[in-house]
């Protein structure tokens, strides 16, 4: 479909807009979504920082539920937040050992949680079942919330500061888009 544009110079056609790729649609569209529904660049910004915080904790089941009540309290969107939180959950994965053995070198038992793996779990369970587990990786997960906090609280007030530029920069741009196309309309 091609647009018409007419102007002091002339009527023209204008060009077709290059085919959206899956980052355009699948992560800038719905952000943008939520900046035409009136979120604020700074809300948002906070909503993306908390999100990438919530969504890098060293811990598995309550991610979800942590980061609902807690956009729920400070009235952010829901919706991005977990959205956030879920498109970082393979780097938690990843995560996961390293902060439990630097939590278990923190608060004691590091030499137990050194070179741990998930194949090392499953014989500990199977050999002295999940009460030595639980209780190893307890303090590991204990030392790892407490690392983790200390290193979110910058992570976000460094994401808060630096996506607001970027999202009132997306909020100018979209409603320069909307102006134009109520003119060609």
């Amino acid at each position: 479909m091609t647009i018409t544009s007419i102007s002091a110079t002339g009527v023209r056609a204008l060009p077709e807009p290059p085919p959206r790729t899956w980052i355009q649609r699948r992560l800038i569209d719905p952000f943008m979504s939520l900046l035409k529904a009136g979120l604020k660049p700074s809300s948002l910004a906070l909503t993306a920082g908390l999100g990438v915080a919530f969504g890098l904790a060293p811990t598995f089941g309550i991610t979800t539920l942590v980061s609902t009540a807690v956009a729920l309290k400070l009235r952010l969107n829901v919706a991005a937040m977990q959205l956030v939180c879920h498109l970082l959950s393979p780097v938690q994965i990843l995560i996961l050992l390293p902060f439990l053995r630097w939590g278990a070198t923190l608060l004691g038992h590091g030499h137990e949680v050194a070179h741990l793996s998930m194949a090392q779990i499953k014989t500990m369970v199977k050999v002295n079942g999940w009460s030595h587990v639980l209780h190893l990786l307890w303090r590991a997960e204990l030392g790892a919330l407490m690392i983790w906090l200390v290193a979110a609280i910058p992570v976000v007030l460094a994401l808060y500061v630096g996506l607001q530029p970027l999202f009132r920069r997306f909020l100018k741009r979209q409603e320069a888009a909307e102006e134009q196309a109520t003119v060609v309309v």
